[in-house]
């Protein structure tokens, strides 16, 4: 049974763990934050209640939960740049995006010619918290293609309508994923098996690969991890750097490796921040409390998804690894 507690907290958000998708997310050295999940059809989703903040980092300088989330403002990226801290909703951690300047309109890509809106990090930080015109290059990679720059930096060689994502911290080429298309409130992707993850307060729509958190079935360093406002699981790329183990302190969504989730410091014994990383689990396996590396301090494989709902199908077993309340 969950503690009245976990169901108050979480409110109105369709799971009890994905309080954290209202947070951002980071960009450690090559933007990370892919989206992948078994199988799904592209669905809107509405951050009107909820934003996920996603952190990275960038060549320049450049990341939900529910129920047991946090809810940073701003946070720290691979290479460690900082920024303040909000608050851990009860069981994942969730981090505010925005709040830079927004230059262009990434919708309606409404730069002049020969020119894209891109989302950036104005702040010198490592999340996407504004947007920008940069210049498109003249012989731009394609949607799928390999790429270099990217990041927090908003300066990539990607087509018009897309962005250098999952950029690797050590050779700095990653993939051109495309941003969403259709409105805010009725936001699809033209690959209609991928999934419209709006996060970081509107600055960062992609069209994400679906996976499922038990397989961690994304490519590379990529974390299967909840899409903002939206029951889907897609691909973000890991932002961890050299912590995101379990127990370690963690800001954004995808501040912990992949496997791993980031919860509220509230069910993390001895979590010294507003939010530390723990393992995803399966409720259907016998030794399912072995795989959580903190059970010795009493954390167990408990429900990811609030008891008052349905998982969704295909997660009737996805649990998370958090000393129940």
């Amino acid at each position: 049974m969950h503690s009245p507690l976990l169901t108050m907290m979480r409110g109105n958000t369709h799971s009890f763990l994905a309080l954290l998708l209202g947070g951002a997310v980071a960009f450690t050295g090559c933007g990370k934050d892919p989206e992948t999940t078994a199988t799904t059809t592209a669905s809107a989703t509405d951050d009107s209640t909820t934003t996920t903040t996603e952190g990275g980092v960038s060549d320049s300088s450049t990341s939900t939960s529910n129920g047991v989330t946090s809810n940073p403002t701003s946070g720290s990226d691979s290479d460690g740049v900082t920024g303040t801290t909000g608050d851990c909703s009860f069981l994942e951690c969730q981090d505010q995006g925005g709040g830079g300047t927004v230059e262009c309109d990434i919708w309606a890509q409404d730069c002049p010619m020969d020119q894209k809106c891109m989302p950036w990090a104005d702040d010198g930080g490592s999340a996407w918290n504004a947007t920008k015109c940069s210049d498109v290059d003249p012989d731009a990679a394609l949607v799928g293609d390999e790429c270099e720059g990217g990041g927090v930096s908003g300066v990539d060689n990607c087509e018009l309508g897309s962005m250098c994502y999952y950029v690797d911290n050590e050779t700095n080429l990653g993939v051109c994923v495309p941003f969403c298309i259709g409105t805010p409130d009725a936001p699809t992707c033209a690959d209609l098996t991928d999934q419209c993850s709006i996060s970081n307060d509107g600055v960062l729509i992609l069209c994400r690969k679906t996976c499922d958190p038990l397989l961690q079935d994304c490519q590379g360093s990529s974390s299967c991890l909840n899409a903002a406002g939206s029951d889907k699981f897609v691909c973000i790329a890991d932002a961890s750097g050299e912590a995101g183990a379990a127990g370690d302190p963690c800001e954004y969504l995808n501040s912990c490796d992949p496997g791993l989730l980031c919860l509220n410091a509230s069910v993390i014994p001895d979590c010294q921040a507003s939010g530390c990383c723990s393992e995803f689990c399966d409720l259907s396996d016998p030794n399912k409390d072995d795989v959580c590396s903190l059970k010795d301090k009493g954390v167990t494989c408990e429900p990811y998804y609030d008891e008052m709902e349905d998982p969704p199908p295909g997660l009737e077993d996805l649990g998370a690894c958090y000393q129940p309340m």
